[in-house]
């Protein structure tokens, strides 16, 4: 039995004739950027997460970006991430100019608190915590923090679109929230794309221009921006997918709470928060024979993923910041053995059952 890591082609089939539909009505009006379609999904996605604000961007990197700009977040500053993200979370803070400061995490992957307060200096201007594998972090204690120290927090909320703390939604309590349209995310469209929420007055309007060259109107520039549109068409395709969003993010949980429950003997896997809705855009366990645990896996027709193997502060293009092995234990330790499993809502019980039974038999057999 095949279980693919990813199959987007069978919620393509789903959703076919719902997306050609739409393809076809937008084409006919010839309203590809800056349409109605973009307007009701910002609108929608807003609502969705409980926030005044959606604007619609190209990817989540540019949302990450066009936050810390909007923040004046430049030369000069330091941003506070954790060690075990997206090479995006940090290559945005230094695209603006200011400089990532790596922390270390919790068991949950999720960015350690403590470690926060002992990184902030007088240039610390923001905190980014990132929702992990769609669990998200401890935002009660990280707002906290950035209170007392008169810090901006931006989530990075790009794998956890409909994961919740204390009901609040993500992307609903920082300064933005930056969520990612990826066609690996639990909600994608069918190419790249971004939305930031917000509650800010100010930063939606500037970053409404920002994304539009920096246009006031069609004819004047107010000031030097970017070419950064969610198009329509992706807008639509957004749309229809968003009334789902909770179905298939029940499914996912579903599909965790067997893992979970199956594996819990032979590996170390998540543990529950009462206080988080955790939408497992990745399931994630941990595994002393990680690399030969995989290589079974795949032998079996199994497909998995390391995310990520290799943690932001040890990357090449880091090194001019002067991290060095050691600095961030946790990252360090869980990046030797983390292993994502096959997660998606149209992943069949079956291939589910041949998941946990070949786990279960390589640890037989070791």
């Amino acid at each position: 039995m095949d279980v693919p890591f990813v199959n987007l082609g069978l919620q393509y089939q789903f959703l076919r004739d719902q997306i050609l539909s739409k393809f076809d009505e937008i084409s006919k009006k010839g309203e590809y950027i800056l349409g109605s379609e973009l307007e009701e999904f910002e609108q929608e996605f807003a609502n969705f997460c409980g926030t005044k604000f959606a604007i619609g961007v190209g990817n989540c990197s540019d949302a990450l970006s066009f936050s810390m700009i909007a923040l004046d977040i430049g030369k000069g500053d330091e941003v506070i991430i954790p060690g075990n993200s997206f090479i995006a979370t940090a290559w945005t803070v230094v695209n603006v100019g200011a400089t990532p400061v790596f922390v270390d995490v919790l068991d949950d992957y999720n960015i350690d608190p403590e470690m926060i307060n002992k990184a902030i200096t007088k240039k610390t201007k923001a905190i980014i915590p990132v929702h992990l594998t769609g669990r998200m972090a401890d935002m009660d204690q990280i707002i906290q923090i950035a209170n007392e120290n008169n810090l901006y927090v931006i989530e990075d909320a790009a794998q956890a679109v409909g994961a919740s703390l204390n009901n609040k939604k993500s992307g609903s309590i920082g300064i933005t929230g930056c969520f990612s349209l990826h066609p690996l995310k639990n909600l994608h469209v069918q190419g790249d794309g971004g939305i930031i929420t917000t509650n800010d007055n100010t930063i939606y309007y500037f970053i409404k221009k920002l994304r539009n060259h920096g246009l006031r109107n069609r004819d004047e520039c107010e000031f030097w921006g970017y070419n950064s549109r969610l198009d329509n068409i992706q807008a639509a395709i957004a749309r229809i997918k968003l009334q789902y969003i909770d179905e298939w993010n029940k499914r996912f949980i579903e599909i965790a709470n067997i893992y979970s429950e199956e594996l819990k003997q032979v590996s170390i896997v998540p543990k529950e928060d009462p206080k988080k809705v955790s939408i497992y855009h990745r399931y994630v366990i941990q595994h002393i024979n990680r690399n030969r645990l995989r290589n079974y896996l795949k032998k079996n027709s199994i497909e998995t993923r390391i995310n990520y193997p290799v943690p932001l502060h040890l990357q090449p293009a880091a090194k001019d910041l002067g991290y060095k092995k050691g600095d961030l234990p946790k990252v360090e330790a869980q990046s030797k053995l983390i292993l994502s499993l096959p997660i998606y809502a149209e992943i069949e019980n079956s291939q589910i059952e041949h998941v946990i039974k070949t786990i279960k038999l390589f640890n037989k057999n070791s």
